[in-house]
């Protein structure tokens, strides 16, 4: 039980110059650094939407180094925290 206490999801909106830009495939790179699942991906109204699940530790450092790496194109971002449902079995760009 105590598993499943130290695992999160984190939901996160992009904003900024985020598209167009090569955000996704980085961020998917990184996420290979990390015992972290989810996903990436483009949204119609010019933001990317993450899923990231994983060790709450794993899952702010993989997102700090996110925020690090892609500074130079993010302008803000919208960010929420759950509990992990496990349902990823890896750390995917989607479409």
């Amino acid at each position: 039980m105590s598993e499943s206490v130290d695992w999160q999801r984190r939901e996160v909106h992009y904003l900024g110059r985020v598209q167009g830009v090569g955000f996704r495939y980085p961020v998917r790179q990184l996420a290979h650094d990390y015992p972290v699942t989810g996903f990436v991906k483009n949204l119609p109204d010019g933001r990317v939407y993450l899923v990231v699940e994983g060790p709450t530790t794993q899952v702010a450092e993989f997102l700090a180094e996110v925020a690090r790496e892609m500074e130079h194109y993010i302008s803000d971002t919208q960010e929420t925290a759950a509990p992990a449902t496990r349902q990823f079995r890896e750390f995917a760009v989607r479409f």
